[in-house]
């Protein structure tokens, strides 16, 4: 079974940002509405809300629900606690008007509020899980397309450097015929936002079927992917804004927090490593 985080501990927010993926359409209206409008929530009647949102209560009391509260009560009062709580994040989305500092600080803003709710989502144990199968793994094979692809070729600059025998793979029909030949002991290491995507699902589903244990990192703890993992490791980022960027820095933290954690396993590995590696690209700078 796979190992997810738990949101029960997770701030209201955070909480809805990382159910949007998965949620119904007249559920999302509900989710982006109060996103936007924390602080109005906790002011209004279940009725009013749903009337902002142009839904009816009982979509209201659904998204509640499925975004892990026991019901609407529940999400005033989370909501409630955590806007007494000093910090403070801006959910602005970016328009056409906006000026160049606009722009920029928004677009840093979106990125240190995808960390911020990564970090809150996260799941240490499953983290930690994932850096014991990757630290015995015979051979990793990391998988991914589209977006994801930068991501798959960033884990893969890392690993090799701790000596670790791995290969990414960003095409659809290679990662299905690369698969077919892992079995046990090796570890096979899925990457996808939406955790919808057809192949990156049937190439973990192949891997799980020949023995292979599995990782997911993904946006959507819901999704089909993570159906197939040993392990999922949860990144959020608000979707509903145009923050793929915010998603892939999220993912990209979760590897170097991998990287790290390995890397400290044999500290006197890395170094030695490390030394191989620039003295084989030095003459190559000079």
């Amino acid at each position: 079974m796979s190992n997810v985080a738990s949101l029960s501990s997770v701030d209201s927010l955070s909480k809805v940002r990382s159910q949007l993926p998965q949620l119904a359409n007249a559920e999302g209206r509900v989710a982006d509405w109060i996103l936007q409008h924390p602080d109005k929530v906790i002011h209004l009647s279940m009725a009013q809300i749903a009337d902002e949102c142009a839904v009816s209560d009982t979509t209201v009391l659904r998204f509640c629900r499925s975004a892990g509260f026991r019901g609407f009560m529940d999400l005033k009062l989370s909501i409630a606690r955590d806007l007494a709580k000093p910090t403070q994040t801006i959910h602005d989305a970016i328009t056409e008007d906006d000026d160049v500092a606009t722009i920029v600080r928004k677009v840093f803003m979106a990125n240190m509020q995808a960390l911020t709710d990564t970090l809150e989502v996260m799941d240490t144990r499953a983290l930690a899980q994932a850096v014991d199968l990757l630290a015995g793994a015979k051979f990793i094979l990391i998988i991914g397309v589209g977006t994801s692809a930068p991501i798959v070729q960033d884990m893969y600059n890392k690993l090799f450097r701790l000596g670790l025998s791995c290969r990414a793979q960003t095409d659809s029909y290679l990662q299905l015929m690369e698969v077919a030949l892992v079995g046990p002991g090796d570890v096979v290491v899925g990457i996808s936002q939406s955790g919808a995507s057809n192949d990156p699902v049937l190439t973990m589903e192949e891997a799980r079927r020949n023995g292979a244990s599995t990782v997911v990192i993904t946006g959507n703890a819901q999704s089909p992917i993570t159906k197939h993992a040993d392990v999922t490791l949860l990144s959020v980022s608000n979707e509903t804004r145009a923050e793929v960027i915010a998603s892939r820095i999220a993912q990209i933290t979760i590897i170097d927090a991998l990287y790290v954690a390995l890397s400290l396993q044999n500290v006197e590995q890395t170094i030695r490593n490390e030394r191989r590696i620039w003295d084989a690209i030095l003459p190559k700078t000079i």
